[in-house]
């Protein structure tokens, strides 16, 4: 039986076509435990062959060892280079955060050589918020200019947790400089506060990007890992929320990647993979909520579980793999 590809969204005015899901790389860089050189490999030709055609990394994640796994999956595709987009992020460093001109210049040049590319389609300020706006501004936007016109980089991106760092920095740079937004935790079941921000994005002309639509681990059978900064309620209320799934025999996690999925105006969705299975499960998901359509009935009883804590959000501190 053929395989329903992933639709492809338009992201903002850049001209490119994201699939639906997109390919969150972090997870290659054994953030949350070991991975092989040859499961990363697998996990991104899987990705590819299902219609995934959208990558995003960082050097931050897993020291660089993201960006070099990536890499080796990238070049396992054999296929030109036109067929998947890539984004990657800097400023944000093992050793620390560095939003200077000049380090972030140096930075693509790492980048590239760890992915083994000629360019990137996307290069974004990672989690800004940590730096100071005013030198994203005034100095890390227009160093990436310079990067785009070099022909290194397609297109400028910024990436953070709180969502008024997006309005304060677009507000602030000549239109269609910032091209696309990377937004986390912001458009999931439990917090939909990015829906608020998509109009002026759209009037911007600025594509969206959202990532963790499992609320970094909260919407998992699972549950959250140790570390997560969500306040004990809106922790007990997504561990209710999960029990309730599980007893009408239904997956929270594949719910809560069909709500987030459901809005047109987000292009990808990210998710971190590290495995043939979870790619698998993430594009059936997607292609589920293609042909069926969402499980309202399941989605309105567990946003009703959700209530009392909707929108919660914690502040950035979080030291993020």
């Amino acid at each position: 039986m053929a395989v329903p590809k992933l639709e492809l969204r338009p992201l903002g005015n850049t001209g490119l076509k994201l699939s639906s899901v997109g390919f969150g790389a972090s997870p290659l860089g054994s953030v949350f435990g070991p991975v092989s050189e040859s499961d990363a490999v697998a996990s991104v030709r899987e990705a590819f062959r299902l219609g995934i055609n959208f990558f995003d990394t960082s050097p931050y994640y897993g020291g660089s060892l993201s960006e070099k796994m990536l890499g080796k999956g990238l070049k396992a595709l054999g296929v030109p280079r036109n067929e998947y987009i890539v984004s990657t992020k800097c400023g944000r460093y093992r050793e620390g955060f560095d939003f200077s001109a000049e380090r972030v210049t140096k930075s693509i040049d790492e980048s590239l050589e760890r992915l083994q590319l000629d360019y990137v389609d996307i290069l974004q300020c990672h989690d800004i918020e940590f730096g100071s706006l005013d030198q994203v501004v005034n100095e890390t936007i227009p160093a990436l200019q310079k990067l785009k016109e070099a022909g290194k980089i397609r297109f400028i991106g910024i990436t953070g947790l709180p969502l008024e760092i997006f309005t304060y920095v677009l507000d602030r740079v000549p239109p269609g400089t910032v091209d696309v937004i990377l937004s986390y935790c912001h458009y999931s079941i439990n917090d939909s506060t990015l829906e608020d921000l998509l109009p002026y994005l759209k009037n911007k002309g600025v594509g969206v990007i959202s990532a963790s639509p499992l609320a970094m681990g909260l919407l998992t059978e699972l549950g959250p890992p140790d570390w997560h900064p969500a306040s004990p309620e809106l922790k007990s209320g997504c561990q209710a929320a999960a029990a309730y799934c599980k007893e009408k025999g239904k997956n929270i996690s594949k719910l809560a990647m069909q709500y987030s999925l459901s809005n047109k105006d987000i292009s990808s969705v990210l998710v971190g993979m590290n495995s043939v299975k979870q790619v698998e499960e993430n594009v059936a998901a997607a292609t589920e909520v293609a042909l069926f359509g969402k499980d309202l009935e399941t989605l309105s009883e567990i946003e009703a579980i959700l209530k009392p804590v909707k929108n919660q959000t914690w502040p950035s501190g979080i030291q993020r793999s």
